[in-house]
């Protein structure tokens, strides 16, 4: 390829047709492909190379610190684990008509990895996703209580086709979580879907929030249209001698008060 050609992609912008074009000049002399079978390869390149680089930027919104899939998960761990279940909310239908769901069990049954694994499918899917613990929602709401009135974070929570709010239950909530789980519940219902994970009874939300009111108000609201999935079985992360192993989709709330990535700080947003 000449620099003249090169100038002429990069200004353009079209960086994976650049990539493969001399690949694709051999390919066409030496299979004799017509001018529009060379064109429609040329543009399957580029249009390949962009689908790429929107789902990077969609992950990276997401903020899921590290990437799940279904097929990396181990089913025949536990059997209580519906695969079909699963690989139906992996369709992402329920977001497309604003249903919710909610993953229910005791602590590394899979439930951080099935809810990253689903939110990973709706960001391939062309739709957009935030994963954040319920320690990340209260953090990042009282930051902006006391920073900035302008609802900005709310309007981050909003904004995406699905939430996920992982870890509920995992200790209890400072005061006015359940006014903000609430807040984002209440607007989001209805309007787009939210996925939540819990390893607490229904009954214990009220004890968590500090708040049975707002416990009744959020469980009110979220299970009208909610899927629920129990899990049950023993931890994954204990099947090797009993020993713990770290679970690395799950945040370590005695570090919740720094993000992993800066991209997904509150003032990133």
């Amino acid at each position: 390829m000449n620099e003249s050609l090169q100038s002429m992609l990069r200004k353009l912008r079209l960086s994976g047709l650049a990539q493969s074009l001399d690949v694709r000049l051999q390919e066409a002399a030496g299979h004799s492909l017509s001018h529009a079978e060379f064109l429609e390869l040329i543009l399957q390149d580029e249009l390949a190379v962009r689908s790429d680089r929107q789902i990077a930027r969609r992950v990276k919104a997401a903020c899921f610190g590290d990437t799940k899939t279904l097929e990396d998960f181990d089913f025949s761990f536990n059997p209580s684990v519906k695969k079909k279940q699963l690989f139906d909310l992996a369709t992402c239908r329920f977001i497309r008509e604003s249903r919710d769901v909610l993953l229910l069990g005791p602590p590394g049954v899979g439930k951080t990895h099935l809810a990253k694994a689903i939110g990973y499918q709706a960001v391939k899917a062309d739709l957009t996703v935030l994963y954040r613990s319920i320690f990340d929602v209260v953090r990042e709401f009282l930051h902006d209580e006391a920073t900035q009135p302008d609802d900005k974070v709310l309007n981050r929570y909003l904004k995406p086709d699905l939430v996920i709010i992982d870890d509920m239950g995992m200790k209890q909530l400072p005061k006015r979580s359940g006014e903000y789980l609430f807040e984002i519940i209440m607007r989001r219902h209805e309007n787009r879907s939210t996925m939540m994970t819990t390893n607490r009874p229904l009954e214990d939300w009220g004890k968590l929030i500090g708040d049975v009111p707002s416990a009744t108000a959020i469980l009110d609201r979220f299970l009208q249209h909610a899927e629920v999935i129990t899990i049950t079985g023993k931890s994954y992360r204990l099947r090797n001698n009993g020993k713990d192993e770290p679970d690395k989709t799950r945040p370590n709330p005695k570090k919740q008060d720094k993000p992993d990535d800066d991209s997904c700080r509150q003032d990133g947003a």
